[in-house]
């Protein structure tokens, strides 16, 4: 970056860190998923819902950048809530990364805490007990009602996958690298398409292991591009990268974050599907944040000019958050607005708390200071 970056992203992350330092006191106590009038709400009564784990990652992520001591407190709290979750079947799924990398596994990186390293491992545990080894993938989600999901896999689950990575590297045990390098070929093959696109869903069958169909999901539609789906596949395969060193993740990856660029808007504000119709132009700044992070990863990954793209492009969408989409009144508790989580729920274009998250780590990333939980 050169000098003129580097001070944006030491004046943002300074408003970002003021404005959390009030946050963490006023929700300390809770586990947030989104705001109301600018007040977070508290997920501990939902002890299962995915999100739970990322305010803990927040304040892991301003432990290490301030080194206080309230944001430790706040985080292990979180952790320990969650226990409620880890000890109930029917609440695991294949979001446990999503739950314990962030919070748990956070706290192990950092303290070297047993308890922490033991919640971590019995959520990788659960995690691998969901692959299906015909198909070869993780299975997604539980049963509701007549819904029958026991062959679907997302790509989200890409995000999950550095669970178990972490479990093989920290026991020595190859089974859980296997799981997850398997369930990320798969991935490469089922759900990646030729022009970088990524599909949401894909049914495969539970007995040959062949692929059924695949939905649109949480995007516009099936053949569709949901761009949160579009930057977990960006940041996932390049996270597999960083773990096994296999090339083909690292194609992948930027065959991802390639159709990703060539599909960001002049303003640099993404939809919530890259091929949703011109209205309602509902947009996603979660999807924006989740690829910044990835596309920042990737240009360190690649030299000279081609990383000089990804760094421009993830400086590019974390520019235009700032200055339209996030929410510096520190007398409110969000960062990010105008986050939503699928086209055609009733609600759009409000503050998630994983859009927070990963707008907090792509700018600590910048500044070379982040926690690097995945």
């Amino acid at each position: 970056m050169n000098e003129e970056q580097k001070k944006w992203v030491e004046d943002t992350l300074g408003k970002a860190e003021r404005k959390l330092a009030k946050v963490s006191e006023r929700s300390a106590a809770k586990i947030p998923y989104s705001t109301a009038q600018g007040v977070h709400d508290d997920r501990s009564g939902d002890i299962g819902w995915w999100t739970n784990g990322f305010w803990g990652g927040m304040m892991w992520q301003m432990y290490r950048l301030t080194g206080e001591e309230k944001y430790r407190r706040i985080a292990e709290d979180n952790e320990k809530k969650l226990d409620a979750c880890l000890m109930d079947y029917g609440k695991l799924d294949h979001d446990n990364g999503f739950r314990w990398l962030p919070t748990a596994v956070a706290d192990y990186r950092l303290t070297k805490s047993e308890a922490s390293k033991n919640r971590g491992l019995l959520a990788a545990g659960n995690l691998a007990g969901r692959y299906n080894n015909k198909g070869c993938f993780i299975r997604a989600w539980n049963d509701w009602g007549d819904d029958d999901h026991r062959g679907w896999a997302i790509i989200d689950c890409m995000m999950n996958l550095p669970l178990l990575y972490w479990a093989s590297e920290e026991t020595g045990d190859p089974r859980f690298r296997q799981v997850a390098v398997s369930h990320a070929d798969t991935a490469m093959k089922a759900f990646v398409r030729g022009d970088g696109s990524v599909n949401h869903i894909v049914e495969f069958d539970l007995e040959t292991g062949g692929k059924v169909k695949s939905y649109g999901g949480q995007g516009f539609g099936t053949g569709s591009s949901w761009t949160r789906g579009q930057s977990w596949g960006l940041y996932g395969f390049t996270i597999s990268y960083l773990h096994t060193k296999d090339e083909a993740y690292l194609e992948t990856a930027e065959r991802i974050a390639n159709y990703f660029i060539a599909n960001i808007p002049e303003d640099g504000l993404i939809p919530v599907d890259f091929r949703q119709p011109r209205e309602p132009a509902y947009q996603d700044s979660t999807a924006a944040a989740i690829a910044a992070c990835g596309l920042i990863e990737l240009s360190r990954l690649r030299e000279g000019r081609q990383g000089e793209v990804y760094l421009n492009a993830a400086l590019k969408l974390l520019g235009a958050l700032a200055e339209h989409s996030t929410n510096w009144n520190e007398a409110e508790d969000n960062l990010l607005e105008r986050c939503t989580a699928a086209y055609h729920d009733p609600e759009h274009e409000f503050s998630i708390i994983y859009g927070d998250y990963y707008f907090l780590e792509a700018l600590m990333k910048l500044a070379g200071k982040e926690l690097f939980i995945w």
